[in-house]
């Protein structure tokens, strides 16, 4: 009906052996969605199962879930897992030797492996231990942020305030810093 651009033109039809691998791989999305969740929230028990169990059997489950089909997921959950350990952790040979087991196994994730290091420099900033102003800087935004709202000391906190990555981390490191000196 008029010009050929106001046609449909029909797909050439697929062989078998394509038809039957689309059949094989293609899933609902919401299919797709809901398992990919199950998934990770079944990494996540795997770990805090792991996590309670020891920094060996910790470090075996991380390795496990980092071999999954998805690096994406598989590095989220870890950093979850990450996240929720290095809170609970208090700062000292616990920590350090948790995150010694971790370490080997995240070599060759950046993702991870960079949070395991934040983490590090985290607990050192809050406990007073040795830690660099350079790295503090070179530090992620996630990091930078979550020292200017820890108990990060004073030396840090100047340093944030200062020359923080994003103003959000500058105001809230300036604004401990001022609550300090006035109470």
């Amino acid at each position: 009906m008029g010009s050929p651009e106001h046609q449909i033109r029909r797909a050439p039809a697929a062989g078998p052996a394509l038809t039957a691998l689309t059949a094989l791989t293609a899933r609902p999305p919401e299919q797709a969605v809901a398992t990919d969740r199950w998934r990770y929230a079944r990494h996540l028990d795997r770990l805090a199962a792991a996590g309670a169990a020891g920094a060996a059997a910790e470090a075996g489950a991380v390795a496990e879930v980092l071999r999954d089909a998805d690096p994406v997921m598989a590095q989220s959950a870890v950093v979850t897992h990450l996240d929720r350990r290095a809170l609970r952790l208090a700062p000292g040979a616990g920590f350090h030797d948790w995150a010694r087991a971790l370490r080997r196994v995240l070599d060759g994730h950046a993702f991870p492996a960079r949070r395991l290091r934040e983490w590090t420099l985290l607990k050192a900033i809050g406990a007073g231990g040795e830690w660099s102003p350079e790295e503090l800087a070179a530090a992620s935004d996630w990091c930078q942020r979550t020292a200017s709202q820890s108990r990060a000391g004073d030396e840090a906190l100047a340093l944030l305030a200062a020359s923080g990555r994003t103003r959000r981390v500058r105001n809230a490191a300036a604004r401990r810093l001022h609550r300090r000196a006035t109470s």
